[in-house]
């Protein structure tokens, strides 16, 4: 990632993009569960167990004081990298079906590279706060369209959301964009999210730029501020 100085142009700092997009990716879900998530959420579910599953696990723990993970992966070998993540945090870990993970998680976290749906919507209970984090190419899918359609659903870039997003299928199902809304207006307290206990909410994070823009410039201000910053002459 390159940051320039919005004043003369001048290239400010030169960043590496792996990392400081996993941990963007996993705080803009757990930015979700925090403002829409019941607050008496004590299990959380996770379908998918690739790289991105331990920091999106880690970020969500923080935001309730969750006491049971659920986890499902299509390779139920990989699932060692969520128990590993549940038992740092001194959390119970179990392997389970998606029946029973749709049943017994209060917060679902989806984060796969699907093209077809994994989460159906009869397997959803009321109160389900679900963040939707793997779709974010034409075609990707992770949870059936009706599911969108029984629940509230936010957004971080509708435009995004609706074209390459989780909504791409629920809108071409007959979903009204226009009931889709962006967290900001539930941040800035324009809109009041969570409106009650058996209200299903999904949030469709695709990822947007400003994101990246935003974490990496403050992992600059951090770096410099430690001095381990590599200064070239520019």
């Amino acid at each position: 990632m390159f940051l320039f100085e919005a004043d003369t142009g001048r290239c400010r700092a030169v960043v590496g993009g792996n990392l400081l997009t996993a941990l963007r990716t996993a705080a803009a879900s757990a930015i979700s569960i925090q403002r829409l998530a019941r607050k008496d959420a004590r299990t959380i579910g996770m379908i998918g167990a690739g790289h991105q599953s331990a920091f999106q696990l880690r970020a969500a723990l923080d935001q309730r004081p969750f006491e049971k993970v659920l986890g499902w992966n299509v390779d139920p070998s990989m699932l060692g990298r969520l128990e590993e993540v549940a038992a740092e945090r001194g959390v119970a870990f179990e392997a389970v079906d998606l029946d029973r993970l749709g049943a017994r998680s209060d917060v679902i976290v989806t984060i796969t590279s699907s093209f077809a749906p994994i989460l159906e919507a009869a397997q959803v209970r009321p109160g389900t706060h679900i963040a939707c984090m793997g779709t974010d190419t034409k075609g990707k899918q992770e949870v059936e369209a009706a599911l969108l359609g029984k629940a509230s659903v936010f957004a971080d870039e509708i435009a995004q959301s609706v074209s390459i997003g989780e909504a791409q299928h629920a809108v071409a199902a007959g979903l009204d964009v226009g009931d889709i809304v962006e967290i900001g207006a539930v941040i800035n307290g324009d809109h009041p999210g969570r409106t009650s206990a058996e209200e299903i909410t999904i949030f469709d994070g695709t990822g947007v730029g400003l994101q990246d823009l935003a974490v990496a410039s403050a992992a600059v201000s951090l770096a410099l501020e430690r001095g381990i910053t590599v200064e070239v002459a520019f």
